[in-house]
């Protein structure tokens, strides 16, 4: 997806392309930006910017990390027994012997694509201080880089030090993730990042914060959840009004990114690493976990967030609402109110 600018001297280069386990590497070709216009401060994102600064927290001194937490230890209804619930069932691929090891394995899993997000929505962020126009969004942007790092720095903790288990990045936001690095057309990382990621991401986050299982992880979730609602509403000032303007060609671009990235981030709720962890039918858990009524409502609350702005930056498009429908993210009678 990269697009190499008409003067390459105005251009930053990344020059490797590859993905180990450790290390993503991306090819990149992208325009920095600077504006000598320093505006007058009263925009709406320049008032997003005042927020961020008066809602800084510290990873550190705020979160108690003083609580125990034991991976594998039995859950009670007071820490975390009703997690994943929707794995009970006669259609479950998770035996009742097995329900508490998935338990912790799922939050393993969530608290790890946190985290992966987290350091994406950091480098693409700071891709943003560079390369958006305006004053108001560059510095905006570069607040929110803060913001990702300490919530880079909160979840690394957690997981190092609390569940000592981590799985890999889901290869759907990995190649999403690999998409918005090699995008130059900051639009579009917006569109990735601000709405898709970060939309996913807070439902997620707000779910997690009431419902995992320990007191730890809640109050990183839901400080971070608090954040991700400023990041949002940045992205959606961004863009606001920006696609009634565009070409054809433009928007047809734009439709194709939206629909690819629905699709990756919709493979990746099938939880496909959980099942081949704990060593379970991988085809009964994929099946499952696509059919499955709580967990499609589950995934359709998910969405929600990005439906909803998508609506308001006019992107809800056909084929948008065609793709939303066929993978089961949104019900239809949602949709009919478009």
């Amino acid at each position: 997806m990269t697009t190499v600018p008409d003067e390459a001297s105005d251009a930053t280069f990344f020059t490797l392309d590859s993905v180990t386990a450790e290390l993503m590497e991306v090819d990149a070709v992208f325009r920095a930006c600077m504006n000598w216009n320093y505006g007058h401060r009263d925009s709406r994102v320049w008032s997003l910017y005042e927020k961020n600064k008066v809602s800084q927290w510290n990873a550190t001194t705020d979160i108690d990390w003083d609580h125990d937490v034991r991976f594998g230890a039995e859950l009670s209804e007071e820490n975390g027994a009703k997690l994943a619930s929707f794995v009970v069932g006669d259609d479950s691929p998770v035996p009742r012997e097995l329900l508490t090891d998935f338990r912790w394995e799922y939050q393993a899993w969530m608290c790890s694509q946190f985290l992966h997000g987290e350091q994406g929505a950091l480098v693409t962020t700071a891709r943003l201080v560079e390369t958006v126009p305006d004053i108001d969004a560059k510095t905006y942007a570069a607040s929110q880089v803060a913001d990702e790092a300490r919530h880079v720095e909160a979840f690394a903790r957690y997981v190092d030090e609390k569940l000592g288990v981590v799985y890999p990045i889901n290869p759907g936001l990995r190649t999403l993730l690999h998409d918005l690095l090699s995008e130059s057309r900051w639009d579009i990382v917006y569109l990735g990042m601000q709405v898709v990621v970060e939309g996913l991401a807070i439902t997620a986050l707000r779910l997690a914060s009431s419902s995992f299982g320990d007191p730890v992880i809640r109050q990183i979730t839901k400080m971070v959840a608090q954040d991700e609602a400023r990041h949002i509403a940045f992205g959606v000032t961004a863009l606001n009004g920006m696609y009634a303007d565009v070409t054809a060609a433009e928007l047809r671009e734009r439709e194709d990114f939206l629909l690819e990235a629905i699709r990756l981030m919709s493979r990746r709720f099938m939880l496909r690493e959980i099942w081949e962890r704990m060593d379970l039918d991988v085809e009964r858990g994929l099946r499952f976990a696509r059919h499955n009524p709580m967990m499609a409502a589950y995934r359709q609350m998910l969405f929600q967030q990005i439906i909803h702005v998508l609506r308001q930056l006019g992107m809800l498009s056909d084929k948008v609402k065609e793709l939303l429908l066929d993978e089961n993210l949104v019900r239809p009678e949602i949709m009919q109110l478009s």
